[in-house]
């Protein structure tokens, strides 16, 4: 199982979106400092996640989310 998630900056206008196979695991890495990428931007609250069956399916979906349209639904803008 893969999820494909979107994590919020609590202090500057950030978002991040990934995935992965551990979410719990994944988040608690880019809240602790180890992810050079979103270390700047601490401390973050997961705002989406949503489950996939194999990697092909969720990198799609995360490609698509990466995009102005997915961050707006991502927002509900």
């Amino acid at each position: 199982m893969f999820t494909v998630y979107a994590i919020s900056s609590t202090v500057r206008k950030y978002v991040y979106v990934g995935l992965t196979s551990d979410l719990e695991r994944r988040i608690h890495r880019h809240n602790s400092g180890y992810e050079r990428t979103t270390k700047p931007y601490r401390p973050f609250v997961l705002i989406f996640q949503k489950d996939f069956p194999n990697r092909a399916e969720v990198r799609e979906f995360e490609k698509y989310l990466k995009t102005t349209n997915g961050k707006r639904e991502i927002l509900g803008l």
